[in-house]
């Protein structure tokens, strides 16, 4: 039995891999961003996983700061106040 050495192995391992470096660079590429893409996906399953939560707030009550505060908007059809400048500066889009 003929014992090869170390070092034809290794030339032999060298001239594999850079004959099937692009194949193995993709292959690998591809495993990664699958395995991102199922990390990614598991993640946003837990995260959506809303069973056993109770709320704490009661979405169905205001308080009364809100209802005035909703009380002070104004429709688009009505103009708004007129705001002045401060000194020494004039405004750029009055006509």
């Amino acid at each position: 039995m003929k014992s090869k050495s170390l070092s034809s192995v290794f030339k032999s391992l060298i001239a594999t891999f850079q004959k099937y470096s692009v194949t193995i660079f993709i292959v690998v590429l591809t495993s990664g961003l699958a395995i991102a893409v199922l990390m990614l996906n598991s993640t946003l399953q837990k995260a959506s996983d809303t069973t056993g939560y109770t709320p704490t707030l009661d979405p169905s009550t205001f308080d009364q700061v809100t209802i005035d505060r909703v009380k002070q908007l104004h429709t688009s059809d009505e103009n708004p106040k007129t705001s002045t400048p401060p000194t020494g500066r004039t405004n750029p889009f009055a006509e």
